[in-house]
């Protein structure tokens, strides 16, 4: 019935399985952020009663500054513990995405990344950059990693970082007018798995400090950049957004600790 109703082929139909066709992978997205929202408009037409409850949705890269946010989590919860808040992890186009559709509150955004079209904070900590790599590297009988020093290496590079313009990138900036000229041989956008493509042996990660375990006990050592180069979070939100009740509390709280 879909497929009349829409003219488009949906489902391939195999004599053992049925699949998804790619106009029935863009309905089953459309259908999942529908219900998405659906979920959040009876989240916050909850919150409209006296008792102020409901969710509140927040997006966010990688970052131990993180921990600043849920920080003031904990202290909404405390006072509020009907305030419920849903947390999702990704990168920044994914992140941005959900925001823009109306199925985040909030979002967690690490530069270098375009905000002005946001309204937002920027928090006070900043996160630290540097190389990610197997203990017996040769890198990593070095304290500080300079430019020269990644001249050659197979690099494994944030997606985010590497797909922005010289023109807007403090990171690229860094390489001067050599980062095109840098051997990148994969790229990620959650450091887990890049974490993961180092302990193999594929390259040297460029990462954020603090999101990997790099301790004694751990195969991987970081080695920060130098000249330091160090990247500011701003929580962003959409201009003119109305917010429920629980959103609303969360951004007080917010405006109290970092305006």
């Amino acid at each position: 019935d879909l497929e009349k109703e829409l003219g488009q082929k949906l489902l391939l139909r195999g004599q053992h399985n049925v699949t998804l066709t790619p106009e029935g992978h863009i309905l089953r997205q459309r259908a999942e952020e529908i219900i998405d929202m659906v979920d959040k408009t009876e989240q916050e037409f909850h919150s409209i009663k006296d008792v102020i409850a409901g969710t509140v949705y927040i997006g966010s890269g990688e970052s131990h500054t993180i921990k600043l946010i849920t920080d003031i989590i904990k202290e909404v919860q405390t006072q509020y513990s009907e305030i419920k808040f849903d947390l999702l992890s990704g990168n920044a186009e994914d992140i941005t995405e959900k925001l823009d559709k109306g199925l985040l509150d909030f979002a967690v955004l690490i530069e270098p990344i375009d905000i002005s079209k946001y309204d937002f904070l920027t928090l006070p900590d900043k996160d630290r950059w540097g190389v990610i790599m197997k203990n017996n590297s040769p890198l990593a009988k070095l304290d500080k990693i300079k430019q020269s020093d990644l001249k050659n290496l197979p690099l494994i590079f944030s997606k985010q970082v590497y797909k922005r313009s010289s023109q807007d990138n403090e990171f690229r900036k860094w390489f001067k007018n050599d980062f095109e000229k840098l051997n990148i041989t994969a790229t990620y956008n959650l450091i887990y798995n890049a974490g993961l493509m180092a302990e193999s042996g594929i390259g040297y990660v460029i990462g954020l400090d603090k999101l990997l375990n790099t301790m004694n006990n751990s195969n991987l050592t970081f080695r920060p950049l130098y000249p330091t180069l160090e990247s500011r979070l701003n929580i962003v939100w959409k201009k003119g957004q109305i917010f429920s009740k629980p959103a609303k509390i969360f951004l007080e709280k917010l405006k109290e600790k970092f305006k």
